[in-house]
């Protein structure tokens, strides 16, 4: 017997709207996973690519829906994410099966490569497509181990259902957090920066997935049903604290030559959505650990993204804003948002314009939660008080980038997020290269 998909009612009248356009329409499949069946919240298509043309006749674009995929995983909450994929085309179901085969490969692969997180031995590793005829309405739904290059396609039940994540948890918490990453000497540009900031976080994952998580201050066994689970349009929220200790090191085991370094700290929102089914606390602790992880590499990203367009030799120390986090509801999805990353000097037409362009989300800015998370300010730095280098003896170029032992707990209360970068060769005498700056 095949995986069983209980699905939103509002994603079948999506699907029939597609029915209504012109030529085959790709789209996203989104939700959350469980051991016993899947939850389908909701469902958006591919957006129209500019360059038409480079699409010839019915033939599916895999890079730009792959891509598609890519963005939004990074908006998409813990709890939440890309199942698999749809097609609406008038060809026959069995002719695309192959096809669409090699999209959720692709689009896995993509996402996984992204991830700081490491999988668990529970995690459901089946995606799913669906064919939907738009002449006959008629529903094809298989599902492929994607992390079996030798899977074949497996029958699934597609089933449609109201309030689907009505009665879904909620479990959010606030992430301080203070990270050094060192940079090599020969670091030149913003890929080397990224390159040496994705190693760096995924030591502080390891460190955070060992973390001991309190859920209303208490430490449940993993075992222990979240009470509220069952009560049907009943919003049960919780707030958790994370304790993470760094794990001890000699310090002669982390002196190292560098060339500056990259510094991450203050404080993240993080927020996960559990379905109604007997939610354990276990997988809450779960859901939330992923959701703080992948938060933080998403901005790094963005921002790092956004540097390499603008690519300029930076000898002095500079300050740049990362983006916080904007939530927005999915209407008639019960207590589930999705979120998108706003930057200081953006209004917030643009998130509105993203989450209409990758979720297909119609939204106003009023329906936007901005609360959870504030703005950073820029704090200029008295350029005389920085030593400049012709002041500094310079000396074999040595730092001791051990983290300090130091517990670091999640509150319930806002307060500034920022990374920022600075370079050092001595004592961190020499003017700092970057620092970049953001909040929550």
């Amino acid at each position: 017997m095949g995986r069983s998909y209980i699905v939103e009612e509002a994603v079948e009248g999506y699907l029939t709207k597609q029915c209504e356009q012109a030529g085959p329409v790709t789209g996203l499949l989104i939700g959350q996973s469980s051991t016993q069946r899947e939850f389908v919240v909701t469902a958006t298509r591919t957006p129209q690519r500019k360059e038409s043309a480079a699409a010839a006749g019915n033939s599916l674009d895999k890079d730009w829906v792959t891509e598609h995929a890519r963005q939004v995983s990074r908006m998409l909450p813990g709890g939440l994410s890309v199942l698999g994929v749809f097609i609406v085309a008038d060809t026959d179901a069995k002719d695309t099966v192959t096809t669409l085969r090699q999209l959720v490969f692709a689009v896995e692969n993509l996402i996984s490569s992204e991830r700081l997180w490491n999988p668990a031995d529970d995690d459901v590793t089946d995606s799913v497509v669906l064919h939907v005829n738009p002449k006959t309405r008629k529903i094809f739904c298989r599902t492929f181990d994607v992390k079996d290059s030798k899977s074949v396609a497996k029958p699934a039940d597609w089933k449609y259902q109201s309030g689907v994540c009505s009665s879904w948890i909620t479990v959010s918490c606030c992430l301080s957090m203070d990270l050094l990453v060192p940079l090599p000497d020969n670091r030149t540009d913003t890929e080397d920066m990224d390159t040496c900031l994705k190693e760096g976080l995924k030591v502080w994952a390891h460190q955070l997935e060992g973390g001991v998580c309190l859920i209303d201050g208490k430490k449940l066994a993993d075992d222990s049903e979240l009470a509220g689970g069952q009560k049907r349009n009943v919003r049960q929220t919780y707030t958790a604290q994370l304790l993470i200790t760094p794990e001890e090191r000699r310090s002669t085991d982390v002196v190292q030559r560098c060339g500056g370094s990259v510094s991450v700290r203050g404080a993240i929102h993080s927020r996960a959505y559990l379905h109604s089914n007997k939610p354990k606390a276990k997988l809450a602790e779960k859901l939330l650990k992923r959701d703080m992880i992948s938060t933080v590499a998403t901005r790094a990203q963005i921002l790092l993204e956004e540097l390499l367009t603008s690519q300029e030799d930076k000898h002095q120390r500079e300050q740049f804003c990362l983006p916080h986090r904007v939530f927005c509801p999915v209407k008639g999805s019960g207590p589930v948002c999705v979120c998108d990353y706003h930057f200081s000097d953006e209004g917030l037409s643009e998130v509105t314009d993203r989450l209409k362009e990758m979720l297909d989300i119609d939204v106003a800015k009023n329906d936007l939660d901005t609360r959870q998370e504030t703005p950073a300010e820029v704090l200029e730095r008295d350029a005389a008080a920085e030593p400049t280098v012709e002041t500094i003896e310079v000396l074999e170029p040595k730092r001791n980038n051990y983290i300090g032992k130091t517990l670091f707990q999640c509150n319930a209360y806002k307060h500034p997020y920022n990374i920022s970068t600075t370079a050092n060769n001595h004592m961190d005498l020499l003017p700092p290269r970057y620092n970049i700056v953001s909040s929550c």
